[in-house]
């Protein structure tokens, strides 16, 4: 499908994304985007590399060094980023807040780096460089519950527009971690209070929790029944802590913020990946990197395909200018999985309208252009999984 690449020159688990993949990974970031910014979100950029003396800060030296890429340069020490959650600790610290100003939300596509061992990286679903679309919350104690509905409500949004099928697993203090037993015992009992007032059904998996927080994970089962981790909320009282984050009170004292990781998708690589099995190939029309494209029967029809094709510009959509059958075409836009093909003839061209099939179909249709164009704009803005031009 020509959707990516991981070549042997440009290094094992580094993906490459071709033009239409990097098409499919436009329609999600734009899709998760509207989401925060309906939210409130607010978008931040960090690098992609620190110098270590963050990852002391932040846990991860002393607990995750072994999964990062780390290097010297000149008398210092650097590694690549594996999480984003310190650079946006450093952003929140840059400034003075107050309780009136929390919470704070912040996003971005962020490009990480881990350092798995080769035998197991594996297309999108293992790999050492990926993007995971973050955020973390600064909020106040008494705004945890709140919060965590929320992304719980962003998540389940997610979820249902892609008609994915799910499990949930709360997830608690791994071996290694920090902070004190006290804080992890109630970070704990605030996410299972959410679960349980959802009267929602998950796994308990003791130990599996990041080194920072315990967290809910949303799991897939992909086609050969191996199960990954999808969305992510993760509660953090530890590293506003290292941080030395604070907020003036109502009472005019310092407070320390609590810190929430989420993720709408978990990483696009691995999500990416889920949606190419589970939809087979057959990206609902919103996602497909070509969405339309016109057949002319002949040469002498060219002129109209592409009077036609300029009709549906807002789209993503191809003339096949081939010197082939009519027969052809059609199967090769099956094959590279068009969601909708224009046919158009000599009938079509002295009628002024179009055939329309899709890639289920057998049949073909004669419908005027702008019913047709108003139908692709219907399917697309509502973000359907199936055509269902056949049922309009």
């Amino acid at each position: 499908m020509n959707l990516f690449s991981i070549q042997d020159v440009t290094g094992p688990g580094l993906p490459l994304y071709h033009p239409p993949g990097k098409t499919v990974l436009k329609e999600l970031e734009d899709f998760v985007e509207d989401l925060n910014k309906d939210a409130g979100y607010d978008y931040v950029e960090t690098p992609h590399v620190f110098k270590t003396d963050l990852w002391h800060r932040s846990g991860h030296y002393e607990n995750y060094a072994d999964d990062m890429f780390i290097f010297d340069v000149g008398d210092d020490e650097f590694g690549l980023k594996p999480m984003n959650c310190p650079g946006h600790a450093a952003i929140f610290q840059d400034q003075s807040w107050s309780y009136r100003d929390l919470p704070i939300r912040y996003a971005e596509n962020g490009k990480v780096y881990r350092k798995e061992q080769r035998g197991e990286l594996s297309g999108l679903s293992r790999v050492w460089a990926f993007t995971i679309d973050d955020g973390h919350l600064f909020i106040r104690p008494d705004q945890i519950e709140r919060e965590v509905e929320e992304i719980m409500d962003m998540i389940t949004d997610v979820l249902e527009t892609f008609d994915l099928e799910y499990e949930m697993a709360l997830a608690t203090r791994p071996e290694k971690s920090v902070g004190s037993d006290e804080i992890w015992e109630h970070a704990e009992e605030q996410l299972e209070n959410v679960l349980e007032k959802r009267n929602l059904d998950y796994e308990l998996e003791e130990g599996d929790g990041a080194f920072y927080g315990p967290k809910i994970d949303f799991a897939f089962e992909d086609a050969i029944g191996r199960s990954w981790d999808g969305p992510t909320v993760q509660l953090d009282f530890n590293m506003p802590d290292r941080f030395d984050l604070s907020y003036v009170g109502e009472d005019n004292d310092e407070h320390e913020p609590v810190m929430i990781h989420r993720a709408l998708y978990g990483s696009y690589e691995r999500f990416f990946m889920m949606l190419i099995e589970h939809y087979e190939g057959r990206f609902p029309l919103w996602l497909a990197p070509e969405q339309v494209r016109v057949l002319p029967i002949s040469d002498n029809n060219l002129g109209y395909a592409h009077q036609v094709a300029n009709e549906f510009d807002e789209f993503r959509v191809e003339v096949d200018d081939r010197d082939s059958t009519l027969e052809r075409k059609i199967r090769a836009a099956h094959d590279d999985r068009v969601p909708y093909q224009i046919i158009v003839g000599d009938n079509e061209q002295a009628d002024g309208n179009i055939s329309v099939r899709d890639r289920f179909e057998d049949q073909e249709y004669d419908v005027e252009i702008d019913a047709f164009k108003a139908h692709l704009e219907a399917e697309r803005d509502e973000q359907r999984t199936e055509p269902d031009f056949l049922q309009d």
